[in-house]
């Protein structure tokens, strides 16, 4: 925690960097960052919206595109962030060579880089929001806990997989694939109520559909946080067990990174 405060500056610095490098040489450079998300928005809702004709638990008042735009946002988020920080110490292995960098920062640069895109799309989902005519409620100010939420989760993600990496980097195809699996097996394009009831409390244990639930509640105006108690702690656990494992991961295999890389 201190590395962050100490280095809050260099941090800020270094996401920017990170976001813009990224596209670089490219003659619509950032653009890029934002066309892929919106062009898998639209063939989503062209497949299962106006092909399929899925619904959302909000059928009769929340357009289909507003309730599956509110589902893929945090995904994206999830999915650019994991992508990107498991190769943080491959990518920046110049800094990790150097003995007084504190490495430790690398994995929250990446988290905090995928941050600008993802606040973007927060604002076209409002836009969006209030273009349907809806009007703002208490429960819109949730967003902000369930992007913090979102934000933990992947950063507790990225100090394992990012460490892993650096030995084993056949770990970016697995991620890539366990991220595919992830995004079929979590409620975002179909809806939970096709799932026996008696397997949907199993639903809880995958950190992102909380998050993705959430996003929804406080649109929709579904629930709120102190109402889903259960699923909230069980979240929490799951986040505070991935950041021991990233911690203690990163910490045993960081003496090695400048030796490997």
């Amino acid at each position: 925690m201190n590395d962050f405060k100490k280095n809050r500056n260099l941090i800020w610095e270094l996401s920017k960097n990170d976001f813009k490098k990224r596209y670089a040489g490219s003659s619509l450079g950032r653009v890029w960052a934002f066309v892929q998300p919106v062009v898998t928005v639209v063939l989503y809702f062209i497949v299962f919206g106006l092909i399929i004709h899925s619904r959302g638990p909000y059928e009769s008042e929340v357009p289909y595109v507003l309730y599956l735009t509110a589902g893929l946002v945090p995904w994206f988020f999830l999915n650019e962030a994991v992508t990107t920080g498991a190769n943080a110490m491959n990518e920046y292995n110049y800094l990790v060579k150097k003995v007084v960098f504190k490495v430790g920062i690398l994995p929250f640069i990446k988290t905090v880089s995928a941050t600008f895109i993802h606040i973007f799309f927060i604002f076209v989902l409002l836009v969006m929001y209030f273009a349907y005519g809806f009007k703002p409620s208490f429960q819109i100010l949730q967003l902000f806990y369930y992007s913090f939420c979102l934000f933990m989760l992947v950063l507790a993600i990225t100090y394992t997989t990012s460490a892993v990496t650096v030995f084993f980097k056949d770990l970016l195809q697995i991620i890539n694939i366990l991220l595919q699996i992830g995004m079929w097996g979590t409620p975002i394009l179909w809806e939970i109520t096709v799932v026996p009831e008696r397997f949907r409390p199993f639903f809880r244990f995958n950190p992102i559909f909380y998050v993705i639930e959430g996003y929804r509640s406080s649109l929709f105006e579904g629930t709120w946080v102190h109402e889903r108690w259960l699923d909230t702690l069980v979240f929490w656990g799951i986040v505070l067990v991935l950041f021991g494992i990233g911690a203690y991961v990163f910490k045993k295999l960081r003496p090695l990174f400048a030796d490997v890389l």
